[in-house]
C-alpha cells in the first residue's frame, strides 16, 4: 500500500500522516478527498475534518470520526462565492455579507437550493445549507484543488476542545484520518461566526471569529437564538449546549483561585496561587484571546490542578465568542 492509500476512518490502522502543507501535500489531499477519505487541513479559524460535501458516505465518516450526534449539521466550505451560489439561494443580505466578509470567518445557513450537490447528510436532512469560504491560504488552494463543497467541523473528538494546531487534531482523530496537512498555528482560533438568513430577520447563531458589531454594522441588530431554544442546535454547528469541553470541570468568572485550580487569565490583574496559570493576554485583547483560547484549554487540560478557573473576559469584539465557548465547556456534561 502507498502512502497516499494509507487508511483513514473508514478502515484505520496507521499512524497518523501529518505532512507540512506543500503543493504536493494539497494536491494528494485533494485526491483523497476526491476518493471518498478524510483529511486535516487548517483554516484561519481552527483546524477542520474534511470531507467530500457531496458524498453521503464520506459526511457520515465524518461523523464516525467525531463521534458525532447526526441532528448536528456540518458547514460545507467553497472556494469563492460563486461556488456558493450554486449550492443555496442568495438574496441581497446573504450577498451583502458575503461580498463584505468572504473570505474569512462567517459561516451563512441558507436556503438550499433544489440542485445542490451537498448531501442531505451533512444538512441533518435539513432545506437549509451552512457554507463558509475560508480566507486561510492552505484551505484556499485545496478547495479549488478538490472542485466540490467539502465540508469540515472542528478536527476534534465531538464535545472536546478545537485543535489550533495539526498536532492537537492528530491527537484526537489518529488513524481515523488519512492526511494531516500542517500549516502552524491558526491565526483566529475560533471558529467562525453563524449567521441564519433563512427568515426575514437574521439570526445570530453562534459567535464566533468574526465580532457582533462588524455584522450588525452591515444588517443592523441580529436576533439571537440560544442553543436550546427553537430547535437551533439543529441550525448551526456547534450548538450543542456541553461542548468544547476539557477532562476537567471548568469554573466561570473567577475572581480568585485555589491552589488545586489552573487558571486561565485575561487582562493585567491576575490572582496569584494557582496550580497553572496561563494568561490569554496581558494587555486584555479579545483578539489575542481568541487565538490563544484553545491551544490555553488544552495545556491547562493536561497539566497540574484537579479543575480549571476562568477569568471574565468582556462581552466585546470576540469577548462575546470567547465567553460562549468558555459557557459551553463549563456546562454539565450529558
Amino acid at each position: 500500500m502507498s502512502e497516499s492509500e494509507s487508511p483513514n476512518a473508514r478502515d484505520g490502522g496507521t499512524v497518523p500522516r501529518i505532512l507540512p502543507a506543500s503543493p504536493a501535500a494539497i494536491a494528494e489531499a485533494a485526491a483523497l478527498l476526491r476518493a471518498g477519505r478524510l483529511v486535516v487541513f487548517p483554516t484561519e479559524t481552527v483546524y477542520g475534518l474534511g470531507g467530500d460535501a457531496t458524498d453521503a458516505e464520506a459526511v457520515a465518516a465524518i461523523f464516525a470520526a467525531k463521534g458525532r450526534p447526526r441532528f448536528n449539521p456540518l458547514i460545507s466550505h467553497l472556494p469563492d462565492l460563486e461556488s456558493a451560489e450554486r449550492e443555496a439561494v442568495f438574496d441581497a443580505r446573504a450577498r451583502r455579507l458575503a461580498e463584505r466578509f468572504w473570505p474569512g470567518p462567517l459561516t451563512l445557513v441558507l436556503p438550499r437550493r433544489p440542485d445542490s450537490r451537498i448531501a442531505l447528510l451533512c444538512s441533518a436532512g435539513l432545506d437549509s445549507v451552512a457554507l463558509r469560504v475560508p480566507a486561510q491560504p492552505v484551505a484556499r488552494a485545496l478547495l479549488r484543488a478538490v472542485g466540490r463543497p467539502v465540508a469540515a467541523p472542528s478536527a476534534n473528538r465531538s464535545g472536546r476542545i478545537s485543535p489550533t494546531r495539526a498536532e492537537h487534531a492528530a491527537a484526537e482523530l489518529g488513524d481515523r484520518v488519512a492526511l494531516y496537512l500542517d500549516d502552524g498555528p491558526t491565526a483566529v482560533g475560533l471558529e467562525s461566526t453563524v449567521v441564519s438568513l433563512l427568515g426575514p430577520e437574521p439570526l445570530l447563531l453562534r459567535p464566533g471569529g468574526l465580532p457582533l458589531e462588524e455584522l450588525e454594522a452591515e444588517l443592523g441588530p441580529l436576533g439571537r437564538v440560544a442553543a436550546e431554544e427553537g430547535g437551533a442546535a439543529r441550525l448551526s454547528p456547534g450548538l450543542l449546549t456541553s461542548h468544547y469541553a476539557p477532562t476537567k470541570p471548568l469554573r466561570l468568572e473567577a475572581t480568585a483561585v485555589a491552589p488545586d485550580e489552573a487558571l486561565l487569565a485575561f487582562g493585567p490583574e491576575v490572582p496569584e496561587g494557582a496550580a497553572q496559570t496561563i494568561n490569554l493576554s496581558p494587555a486584555g485583547d479579545t483578539r489575542e484571546a481568541a487565538a490563544g483560547l484553545f491551544e490555553a484549554l488544552r495545556a491547562l487540560d493536561a497539566g497540574p490542578g484537579r479543575a480549571i478557573a476562568a477569568m471574565a473576559v468582556p462581552a466585546e469584539g470576540l469577548g462575546l465568542a470567547i465567553r460562549d465557548r468558555l459557557a459551553r465547556a463549563a456546562a454539565p456534561r450529558g
